[in-house]
């Protein structure tokens, strides 16, 4: 059976004819940065078994925030870029795990790839060592001289556009890097590496849509494709949760301790009502659930706070460019006896969240001592969660 291959995404460019003073793949387009979008598209990629991101030293822990807040599965390693790009693409090659046979490189601020093109280079380079996405030029294209002149006019139906991924099986690729370091050569694409050790290079049909985001046109047209970011849009999300009780754990509800009551069992504090209410945000902006975001594997959310969860959530949907505007939740439980202290519960969502607690809404129920829940056994929590677009 064949072995999966490895994307190695470089985006440690410096975007300088971007003009944001920022690295472009972190800037968002329709509320997710375009790294998110170009990992999503690998991520979903059946051809893709990890993949490895590079970003300069200095941005390490914001790439790292973007794959945490997509919940992102196949991120091998986060690496820091070298002085040139091919430097980059070469400490990425070096990251990747040392079995992978197919190395698919492509451009972080190509964000508009699809998993088919992803596939379509992988079977070929396969197939023959080397394959490019490209696509047919569609202008005329002139050569001049130093003054402007037109030299001549070449053959159109030659002319090919190259983009990524351009995908490679690995012992070829890595034998053109070394060579060319050891030459000082260095080139504007990594196939130019491989055509420079005499393999042929095959052509993979890309797509028009394919193109490299650069300037802040690029991002305009990059944001129509994806449906456009609309300011103001309005989304709703459902939330549910539920853990049993469990003797010898404290009690929390709405980010309130409840002393002398029996607590409910799960690797954070448990609080229901806020599980509930993060995971209807997560849904308002289909940013995946609580799950994903905070796994119960991970020992950094091994008896936290879910008031400091809550917030984190809140961080995940500013940065894919939404707000809460208000959010709704139903307890379901026969004990203990809450609303008296729902105004307490409203304060300290409303602060985590950032919204006044006048747009929290705290209600409370029993089952009437039907099933589990009536038994007493644990408690649910449903919720709702209206966002708006920033």
């Amino acid at each position: 059976m064949l072995s999966g291959a490895s994307a190695v995404i470089p985006a440690a460019g410096r975007g300088e004819r971007f003009g944001r003073g920022q690295n472009k793949v972190f800037t968002p387009a329709a509320g997710i940065p375009l790294l998110g979008h170009t990992l999503g598209a690998f991520e979903r990629s059946e051809s893709i078994s990890e993949i490895v991101v590079v970003v300069g030293a200095h941005e390490l822990d914001e790439a790292r925030a973007v794959i945490e807040g997509f919940g992102l599965k196949k991120i091998k390693a986060v690496v820091a870029g070298g002085g040139h790009r091919q430097d980059s693409v070469r400490l990425g090659i070096e990251a990747a795990s040392p079995d992978t046979e197919i190395i698919a490189v492509h451009d972080g601020a190509r964000c508009l790839v699809t998993p088919e093109v992803i596939e379509s280079t992988i079977a070929e380079a396969r197939a023959s060592g080397a394959a490019v996405a490209a696509v047919p030029v569609i202008d005329t294209i002139k050569t001049a001289t130093p003054d402007g002149l037109v030299d001549q006019t070449l053959d159109r139906d030659r002319l090919w556009a190259i983009q990524t991924p351009q995908t490679f099986c690995r012992d070829l690729i890595t034998r053109a890097m070394r060579e060319a370091t050891e030459a000082g050569f260095y080139a504007t694409d990594d196939a130019a590496l491989v055509e420079r050790v005499g393999h042929g290079v095959k052509l993979v049909m890309g797509s028009y849509d394919n193109i490299k985001v650069t300037t802040p046109r690029d991002l305009e047209y990059v944001e129509s494709k994806l449906g456009g970011r609309v300011k103001g849009e309005i989304r709703t999300g459902f939330g549910y949760d539920i853990h049993r009780f469990l003797e010898g754990r404290r009690l929390f509800l709405g980010g309130v301790e409840f002393p002398g009551e029996t607590g409910l069992d799960g690797h954070s504090d448990a609080d229901v009502i806020l599980h509930a209410i993060a995971d209807a945000m997560l849904g308002a902006a289909a940013l995946g659930d609580i799950g994903v975001h905070f796994p119960n594997t991970d020992p950094r959310f091994k008896g936290s706070s879910s008031l400091l969860l809550l917030e984190h959530t809140a961080g995940v949907l500013k940065s894919a460019g939404w707000q809460v505007v208000n959010v709704d939740s139903t307890l379901v439980s026969e004990r203990p006896k809450i609303m008296g202290r729902a105004l307490e519960m409203r304060e300290k969502i409303g602060a985590s969240l950032g919204i006044d607690s006048g747009r929290v809404s705290i209600k409370a129920t029993t089952a009437e001592k039907l099933g589990d829940i009536g038994r007493g056994d644990g408690a649910a929590c449903y919720a709702i969660a209206t966002i708006e677009r920033i």
